[in-house]
């Protein structure tokens, strides 16, 4: 075996030519998780997933970071992820990253017990109008997004006044993916979201995002901002419960969290493929999922 670990990214991090302050961010964040496995003695490296020349087999385990264009390439990630599975072990799981790359996920979560934002589920090919859908539900202000999606792909707020001008294309959209539309939670542009970053099923920091003025995407490369946050001790309750809810309880997870309409703590995603996990802003919980990587996998 060549390698204990390789952490996982995507072509444009692996030698960048030209490095902007979010490609400087992204790069600082995979070292920090390199060094803190290595400096628990193991061999690491970190190479593009969609890599053709690597041999997957030459390494232990895979760890998933910074691979932000799997969902622009998503037939191309199944069919990798379905050969290196057999190749070598992966964090989080194959089976898990299968079933929380989709949003329907949320539903299950909801079945046992955890609330989340109400949400339509609108399948491929369906032939309803945005009008349509609106007028069944009885909302107004909405977002609509694909159910496979990162980063504000293909991601809409919509309200009566521009139902006609996205009519077009979401009938283009939606004969090629499936869609989730939920009602506008309004507690994301006053309150924002949290992040709990929950590694081996424990607490171990948050961030608190908020949108700029005048839009309702919180990431930063939407001009959002996000400060170290201090939760209580029912928010972290809440996302250990979103966290371990999961069989197997994830390696990590980031679980972000909103208040919604009525103002109740509600998941709004729960990421277990390749969160950010802003150890820029906690060094230490590079080391603590170092620490949980090695008691599990070696």
């Amino acid at each position: 075996m060549d390698f204990d670990l390789i952490l996982l990214t995507q072509e444009k991090y692996i030698a960048p030519t030209e490095s902007d302050w979010y490609t400087k961010q992204v790069l600082h964040e995979d070292q920090l998780v390199l060094d803190a496995l290595a400096a628990k003695g193991l061999k690491v490296d970190k190479k593009d997933w969609a890599d053709l020349e690597f041999d997957w087999s030459t390494t232990k385990t895979i760890l998933f970071r910074s691979t932000w264009d799997y969902f622009h390439r998503y037939d191309e990630f199944k069919i990798w992820l379905a050969q290196v599975k057999s190749k070598t072990q992966l964090i989080n799981s194959a089976d898990q990253i299968l079933w929380n790359v989709d949003k329907h996920y949320l539903l299950e979560l909801e079945q046992k017990n955890i609330p989340i934002v109400e949400s339509l589920f609108i399948a491929k090919g369906t032939t309803k109008s945005l009008q349509e859908l609106h007028k069944e539900n009885d909302w107004n202000d909405t977002v609509l997004k694909p159910t496979i999606s990162g980063a504000g792909r293909h991601t809409y707020r919509l309200h009566r006044g521009n139902y006609t001008e996205h009519e077009e294309l979401f009938a283009t959209l939606i004969a090629q993916e499936d869609f989730i539309l939920q009602p506008f939670q309004k507690n994301i542009v006053i309150h924002g979201e949290v992040s709990y970053v929950v590694i081996d099923g424990t607490y171990s920091h948050a961030v608190h995002k908020f949108a700029k003025v005048g839009d309702y995407r919180v990431q930063d490369d939407f001009g959002g901002s996000h400060f170290l946050y201090a939760p209580s001790k029912e928010e972290i309750n809440f996302a250990e419960q979103c966290a371990n809810t999961c069989d197997p309880v994830p390696l990590y997870a980031r679980v972000d969290v909103i208040w919604d309409n009525e103002n109740k703590l509600t998941l709004s995603e729960l990421e277990l493929i390749e969160p950010e996990l802003w150890f820029r802003h906690k060094n230490e919980a590079a080391d603590r999922l170092a620490e949980a990587i090695v008691r599990r996998l070696f």
